[in-house]
């Protein structure tokens, strides 16, 4: 059985990776309204404690996995180290004495435990002795509510989690509420409306990008660039070196480099290159998005067999999230850039095959199985790979990312 799931990040203030909210149903076959709260939890306990591996999917953060009061009493959250999870209590829980009584037990184990879309009743208050984090849907709840479960709440050693924010204003306000850790989509978008000049490094990594975009690249052009800067060039020289390049030599040039390479995996490494240097301020989880989004629609790309060149689907993937990462209007980005017609219309217009491809990456990151299915019967794509094919890209980017970032 294929481990089927999505993952949330879960920000601190400082916009650093905290946690991952882990998102089940079953097969893309599947509509998740069709399927059990416990039997997804249930399917999500075998599937990463007992396929993939639970740390492997989170990159060795914090999971936050969702139980219903009836599964906490059977004891399912401890069939997970206590160092991997957070126990999510639903927000349909009943505060009975049971429930109490193994949230106790849980605390004792060393098991965080997380309240879920809270909204304030008295009752709960049996419970916050042994609860870590309390979750506060921002768009479910007023400033009233807020105010009245922070007030609850400081008598304990409770951290506040805003759910749902989705703005970079939203952002700052949680924070000025007294939030602790934040979760949404607010890092995919621009946090300041400005324009972003491009430090000569950078400049050299658009030219290259530029060149590598062609579907015959000018070896000498891009020699020419990467001798211009002395930076470049050591990363280049430091990748080429990896055990992964079979090589007979020792390298002594960047021509010898490029050609260790190869062209398809120097257009890849130019691609992460870019995201990863172009903003060294965001959190490495933007840079592993980009790279997952890349490797995925690479992965779509040739099993479709719709584009020439799938690497122009694997640099769409990458700069999908660029207006997050250089704070910019993605249409403001492209027109620094003289990228394909292609990838523009993908990223600017959110039409062509490539923006299909992307949008199927994002209904993957957002556990939209149903509207991820209609997509692919659209595309014609087998339903049993798409899965794989996500799940491998997020390990690739784990793997990857900070490799090439530092």
């Amino acid at each position: 059985m294929f481990f089927y799931a999505a993952r949330q990040p879960i920000f601190n203030k400082n916009k650093e990776l905290f946690a991952y909210e882990l998102l089940f149903r079953d097969s893309i076959i599947n509509a998740f309204p069709n399927i059990d709260g416990d039997q997804a939890t249930s399917k999500l306990i075998e599937g990463s404690q007992f396929n993939l591996g639970l740390e492997d999917f989170t990159d060795h953060h914090p999971a936050f996995i969702n139980f219903s009061d009836e599964l906490i009493i059977k004891g399912y959250p401890q069939l997970i180290p206590n160092d991997q999870l957070v126990v999510e209590i639903l927000e349909n829980a009943r505060p009975t004495k049971k429930l109490l009584q193994s949230v106790i037990e849980l605390k004792n184990a060393g098991y965080k435990v997380a309240l879920d879309d809270y909204e304030h009743n008295p009752v709960w208050l049996h419970f916050f002795p042994y609860v870590d984090i309390i979750k506060v849907d921002l768009r479910a709840s007023s400033a009233e509510q807020i105010l009245e479960i922070k007030q609850a709440a400081s008598a304990y050693p409770i951290d506040l989690l805003a759910e749902k924010v989705e703005t970079y204003e939203e952002f700052n306000a949680a924070i000025e509420l007294g939030f602790k850790y934040f979760q949404g989509y607010f890092f995919s978008e621009p946090e300041m409306m400005q324009s972003k000049a491009l430090a000569p490094s950078q400049l050299s990594l658009a030219e290259l990008l530029y060149e590598s975009s062609k579907p015959e690249i000018d070896l000498d052009t891009i020699i020419d660039i990467f001798q211009r800067d002395v930076t470049l060039s050591f990363k280049l020289l430091r990748y080429a070196n990896s055990a992964i390049f079979k090589r007979r030599n020792d390298i002594e040039t960047i021509r010898q480099a490029i050609v260790v390479l190869g062209q398809l995996e120097l257009k890849k490494f130019l691609a992460v290159l870019f995201a990863a240097q172009i903003n060294t301020t965001k959190p490495i989880e933007l840079v592993r998005l980009s790279m997952s989004r890349a490797n995925f629609c690479e992965a779509i790309a040739k099993h479709h067999a719709q584009l020439r060149d799938p690497s122009t689907a694997f640099l769409s993937g990458m700069l999908s999230v660029i207006d997050a990462i250089l704070d910019e209007p993605v249409e403001s980005v492209m027109n620094k850039l003289p990228l394909s017609e292609d990838i523009k219309n993908a990223l600017i217009n959110k039409k062509g095959i490539i923006a299909d491809y992307l949008s199927l990456v994002e209904h993957y990151e957002k556990a939209q199985w149903t509207e991820a299915n209609l997509l692919i019967n659209k595309l014609d794509l087998e339903p049993d790979q798409v899965p794989e094919f996500y799940n491998t890209a997020i390990q690739w980017a784990s793997e990857h990312a900070a490799k090439i970032a530092n």
